[in-house]
């Protein structure tokens, strides 16, 4: 068992698609990290095995900042210390969906509670009126694929050597952004079929490279796109980055945890 990098930083994504937040700690469960992608909009113009309105859509969803209205009840399973000190097969369990109700801060400056029809107008602005949105709600992370993502900081470096740009780390929009000892860059796909303990409890299953669309074109600040990138990962990484897992050992992520190779 050896260490291989550090967490660099943890996020989880309230809204799908819409802008991220940095946590110091969070709750990683067998469903995904507590708190993350628990809202969506679904879109009468999406395809029917991939419904989300995002910001392939609407470039600005990314500059939407969603804020849990109560952050104490959006920090970790309300029974998580009965949990730990229960014979495994117990499950922490949510805050009820009125704790954990969120408020959304517009690219305007504006403030406006998710469930508010005023958003949908705010969202469905200056894009083909084709899409008809729906507000979904989740207790298990709506998530594309896997229940956690993990990124390497260093392969954004590379990929930053790679275009000539300065590639920011949130365009991946992971959980989980490592720190890893190699400097390489994509040393994270060597994980894939094999497990990491992260922190003294928590263990992840790595299951598969990420494969990347769009989304990572566009600048989490201002929406702007920058199609290169893209091409980029399609050329020299076969349109991968980063990796996807599934916990196997619930528990606390923290900032700084010490990440190990099981085997």
């Amino acid at each position: 068992m050896s260490i291989v990098g550090t967490v660099e930083s943890l996020w989880r994504y309230p809204v799908k698609s819409m802008r991220g937040e940095e946590l110091d700690e969070m709750f990683a469960g067998y469903a995904g990290v507590y708190g993350d992608r628990l809202f969506a909009f679904k879109s009468s113009a999406a395809p029917k095995a991939f419904p989300y309105f995002t910001g392939r859509e609407q470039h600005q969803l990314l500059r939407y900042r969603p804020r849990f209205r109560y952050p104490d009840k959006a920090a970790r399973p309300v029974n998580l210390t009965e949990a730990d000190s229960m014979p495994p097969g117990v499950n922490p369990v949510p805050a009820d969906p009125a704790e954990l109700m969120l408020d959304v801060e517009t690219p305007d400056g504006k403030t406006i509670a998710i469930d508010n029809p005023a958003l949908i107008d705010s969202l469905r602005a200056d894009i083909d009126q084709e899409h008809q949105l729906k507000l979904l709600r989740s207790d298990r992370a709506m998530t594309d694929c896997r229940p956690l993502s993990l990124f390497a900081v260093q392969s954004a470096e590379k990929l930053g050597e790679e275009t000539g740009m300065n590639v920011d780390k949130r365009r991946f929009r992971a959980n989980v952004y490592l720190d890893l000892t190699s400097s390489r860059g994509f040393t994270e796909d060597a994980f894939v079929g094999r497990s990491l303990r992260i922190g003294s409890k928590v263990v992840i299953s790595v299951l598969e490279r990420d494969p990347r669309c769009a989304m990572i074109t566009l600048d989490p600040d201002t929406a702007e796109k920058t199609p290169a990138l893209l091409k980029k990962v399609a050329q020299a990484h076969s349109g991968m980055a980063g990796v996807y897992g599934a916990i196997m050992i619930e528990g606390m992520l923290r900032k700084g945890d010490a990440v190990r190779l099981l085997d």
